[in-house]
């Protein structure tokens, strides 16, 4: 098994960040708050609350952000926004509705076709037509920070790698500050693609987005509908553990601290967590890799008083 841990010269100055769902139940939103709890305590660079097809979502988002910036206190909470589903008139209300709520970092997303992954994209009568629109209207707002997708293994709609990275450039003349990437195992594509990128003349970082492996038959399945794949040795890795889900627990959290030490060898300092809303996992993959939590609130207050 490859070495998994960071010496800390290594990992003094990595940045995490954290992606999250709104809920749809209760019991959901709880799990949600909780989990974004444990994990305030690897002190994230930024979080961001995703958005659904056609503002499906909406006022679950809003909330969400909300809370997380307003009770938990996350003030780089990120809002997803997308084109799909709704005029220019109305995606500028929902901006000014984040904005009023404090938010000041965006995610700027084409969004998924109404008729699901798959089906063909057009864009909605009176809408902005693509995610550079956006970050584009988005910018004309203010100085906010504007992400927005990169994919290493290519887009499933774009016609050739070339394609999408000039869609990446498209995004970055409009305005965006970073690239946040479709999760990917096998670090030699995310290599290969970086170098094209910085080739093509695009200077933001591209933030690698890593996703730990709750449930490997979940994970193939949403590869295989984005365009992104895993690897057979992974497969191998965890396939045959699905009547043992404390070592699938182990091997899962063991190929996630190994992508991300390896990355950061290879000169990567930032890393976007695809959290799927449960901290158990994420956790042991940072425990593994060696990033320091930090004390609750409480703990420090305990501790300033002694001293």
């Amino acid at each position: 098994m490859a070495i998994h841990t960071l010496y800390p010269a290594e990992r003094g100055n990595l940045r995490l960040s954290f992606e999250y769902f709104p809920p749809k139940t209760d019991e959901m939103e709880a799990q949600l708050f909780q989990t974004a709890a444990d994990l305030c305590a690897f002190d994230p660079h930024f979080v961001t609350m995703t958005y659904g097809a056609g503002g499906s979502t909406k006022a679950r988002s809003l909330t969400a952000v909300r809370r997380m910036i307003h009770e938990m206190g996350v003030a780089n909470t990120a809002a997803h926004l997308t084109c799909v589903g709704a005029t220019k008139v109305e995606v500028d209300a929902i901006v000014t509705e984040f904005i009023d709520s404090g938010v000041r970092h965006f995610v700027a997303l084409r969004g998924d076709p109404q008729g699901g992954i798959g089906a063909c994209y057009e864009p909605f009568p009176g809408g902005y037509e693509s995610s550079a629109a956006l970050v584009a209207a988005i910018r004309a707002r203010g100085d906010f920070e504007i992400s927005v997708s990169a994919y290493p293994e290519k887009h499933p709609e774009s016609r050739d790698v070339d394609a999408d990275i000039d869609m990446l450039k498209r995004k970055v003349d409009s305005g965006a500050t970073r690239a946040l990437t479709q999760f990917f195992f096998d670090n030699d594509d995310f290599e290969r693609y970086l170098e094209r990128v910085r080739r093509a003349g695009i200077a933001i970082p591209v933030v690698p987005g890593i996703l730990p492996i709750n449930n490997l038959a979940q994970v193939r399945k949403f590869a295989g509908l984005c365009g992104a794949s895993v690897p057979d040795a992974i497969i191998a890795r965890l396939a045959h553990l699905d009547e043992s889900p404390q070592e699938r627990l182990k091997e899962a959290t063991h190929i996630a601290a190994e992508q991300i030490v390896d990355l950061a060898r290879r000169g990567l300092r930032d890393f976007h967590i695809y959290t799927m809303n449960r901290s158990p996992l994420v956790a042991g993959v940072l425990d593994l890799v060696g990033f320091e939590r930090r004390a609750p609130a409480s703990a420090q207050r305990s501790a300033g008083a002694a001293a």
